[in-house]
């Protein structure tokens, strides 16, 4: 392991990182992460953890360790997720996941792994006071799992002062610590726009209402509706991801169409002022071809924006430890629905190099590097030694 990870000891590192294959080849869809959250909690229990809240909105979970002193302290809450993509796995690997098109290719086993490794941390060496909080939230890659979480009433008694939670980052050198204060990671939500119109005869298109012309127009639209980058405070995309007119049938004239796309954008702002410039363009086009037409917005991630105070105490722990530390000069443009977190508590989304030569996350042959849980645990450890030791 490169020095400069500078792990802290993990007495059970073996076990946890057999833990992480484990997880790998038993992968589970957001929302359904059922015998995922199981093994966990089964696995876990050995670490005597002062409580554990179940059922944090829907399979998520929290383990509660306390401080050795009685009198009362600050909370600080570390995360890690739950769930898969729907991806095919082409790797070969001992641990290979056995689940034919669902698979770990963001990490989220190896980001599980770490939280498991904290705890066998906080359990071997237990901190003075205050209450660290592991939460395993399921349905970060859909974008509905904070915010289940946070709506859970168990989970709204635990008030956190801090909350963290890291993601590692490939094409980065492996543990090095990427930080950002403000946005980390972009706001960004789907679209998809259903156009309705009268089916017919193809041999009496005059018959129908074809909303083909229509859809080819608003396709153009759309993707003109960020070219001016100058309506916008900073970066802003819209991607048309999907496209559909009728049903495959040479007999018919169809009646409806579809059209998806991604809005994405650094600051929340622009996001909502992109979705009101593209409502408004789907509203002018069926009025122009006589459409009636439904929208409907999916997987809305806010922007994660980073409090400075937070950012600061995980470059100070990464420091003590002597991590490679880079400041980012600008957000990520995936999203993360750690974003509810940081927008109701104080804290902190970073980044930890996977590797200069890692495949880049949602590719399918992407795995999760072991030598990055010992350096993910430790710097937890340490941010949790900053806020509660002080």
């Amino acid at each position: 392991m490169p020095p400069t990870l500078a792990p802290i000891a993990i007495p059970d590192l073996k076990a946890i990182v057999a833990l992480r294959h484990h997880l790998h080849q038993h992968p589970e869809l957001s929302g359904l992460e059922e015998a995922t959250s199981h093994t966990l909690q089964k696995f876990l229990r050995q670490y005597k953890p002062h409580d554990m809240l179940q059922d944090l909105g829907g399979t998520g979970f929290a383990v509660v360790f306390e401080g050795q002193e009685t009198s009362a302290g600050p909370t600080v809450l570390f995360r890690a997720e739950l769930d898969a993509l729907p991806i095919i796995e082409q790797n070969e690997l001992a641990y290979t996941s056995i689940h034919k098109g669902v698979s770990h290719k963001c990490g989220h086993d190896g980001h599980m792994a770490i939280l498991v490794a904290l705890a066998s941390m906080l359990h071997h060496q237990p901190l003075a006071k205050g209450r660290a909080v592991l939460l395993f939230q399921p349905a970060e890659e859909n974008g509905a799992g904070a915010r289940a979480v946070l709506q859970s009433p168990a989970f709204q008694k635990l008030n956190p002062d801090l909350v963290f939670a890291l993601h590692n980052i490939p094409g980065l050198p492996m543990g090095q610590v990427l930080t950002k204060p403000h946005t980390f990671a972009a706001a960004s939500v789907g679209l998809k726009v259903n156009l309705f119109g009268k089916e017919s005869h193809a041999a009496e298109p005059e018959n129908g209402l074809n909303p083909g012309q229509a859809m080819s127009e608003l396709i153009q639209t759309f993707n003109g509706l960020v070219r001016d980058q100058q309506n916008f405070q900073d970066l802003t995309l819209l991607t048309v991801v999907h496209a559909r007119l009728g049903e495959v049938a040479f007999g018919t004239n169809p009646g409806f169409a579809t059209v998806m796309a991604t809005l994405r954008a650094f600051e929340q702002e622009d996001l909502n002022n992109l979705k009101s410039i593209a409502t408004e363009s789907v509203k002018s086009i069926c009025v122009k071809y006589g459409l009636k037409f439904e929208l409907e917005w999916v997987e809305e991630f806010p922007a994660t924006r980073n409090h400075t105070e937070a950012v600061n105490t995980v470059e100070q722990a990464a420091q003590s430890l002597g991590m490679e530390l880079q400041r980012s000069q600008q957000p990520m443009r995936w999203s993360e629905d750690f974003g509810h977190l940081t927008n109701r508590y104080s804290g902190a989304l970073f980044g930890l190099g996977s590797g200069i030569d890692q495949p880049q996350l949602h590719h399918a042959d992407y795995d999760f590097p072991d030598e990055l849980i010992p350096a993910g645990a430790s710097l937890f450890y340490r941010i949790a030694e900053s806020v509660l030791n002080p």
